[in-house]
């Protein structure tokens, strides 16, 4: 089930919990937690409905604006289709998080060795675990199709590797490419491969930037701020001012910096 991130930070706020969509049946069961790039969304509820019988609360509930944008989006495309009504609640962090910065003791080690073997085996390309983990060590944020070039494959098949690795918590998304977890990190150096990042400078100290989006993460490169202490000393007017950066980046970066105990420059 597809959703705007838009529509991610509203459920994380509370201020969404429902959707609508056009389906040919079903896609989501009830008690399905979903990962997204806010956390875990979980859903609460399926119902197939008639499209009379939608109220302008249940517009205001799915962040439709009005009962007549509602209408307007379920009749866009696909009219042909039954409308079903599925209730949503924020479920938490994503449980990865945790797990990418656990550095793991020797018996996870151990199974994590394994895990890796037997995809090395199945594959009917060759051995991909250990050389995509120290490509994404050498290469952080860079983007997926370049990084798939260097290892011949697809992009397609190259993201689907990451994801089995990322599901272990061996390695991290970034709103461009990817970036090698703690987790993943003492496992390649328990396996003593080389690293091209042992030695490499330490990042600048605090606090990393949310996901905003890949356009609005470039903007901000460009321009040198890669913390939210950096931001701190941005209004809100000089970060829309910037290529890329939208309102959607800058509630994101408002919500993490009051997290933090920052604001805005006024």
């Amino acid at each position: 089930m597809q959703m705007r991130p838009v529509e991610l930070a509203a459920i994380r706020a509370g201020e969404v919990d429902l959707a609508f969509r056009r389906w040919d049946r079903p896609r989501v069961k009830v008690g399905t937690r979903m990962r997204t790039a806010v956390g875990l969304v979980e859903i609460t509820s399926v119902d197939r409905v008639a499209v009379s019988s939608l109220t302008a609360e249940d517009a205001r509930r799915a962040g439709a604006g009005s009962l007549a944008k509602l209408r307007e989006g379920l009749d866009r495309v696909h009219a042909e289709r039954p409308v079903y009504r599925i209730g949503m609640r924020y479920a938490g962090d994503d449980p990865r998080l945790a797990l990418r910065e656990a550095v793991p003791d020797a018996a996870e080690i151990e199974a994590l060795v394994a895990w890796l073997d037997r995809l090395d085996r199945a594959s009917a390309s060759g051995p991909w675990t250990r050389a995509t983990l120290l490509l994404i060590d050498a290469q952080p944020a860079r983007r997926a199709p370049d990084l798939a070039e260097q290892m011949g494959r697809d992009t397609a098949s190259f993201k689907q590797n990451v994801r089995k690795l990322k599901e272990r918590g061996l390695t991290e998304s970034l709103d461009i490419g990817y970036r090698l977890s703690p987790r993943g990190a003492a496992l390649l150096d328990h396996e003593g491969h080389p690293r091209a990042s042992v030695g490499r400078a330490e990042p600048e100290p605090g606090l990393p930037l949310p996901r905003i989006g890949a356009a609005a993460n470039r903007a901000l490169t460009a321009h040198g701020v890669v913390r939210l202490e950096q931001v701190a000393g941005l209004t809100e007017g000089e970060l829309l001012a910037l290529h890329g950066v939208g309102p959607y980046a800058v509630r994101q970066l408002r919500a993490a910096m009051e997290a933090a105990g920052l604001a805005f420059r006024e």
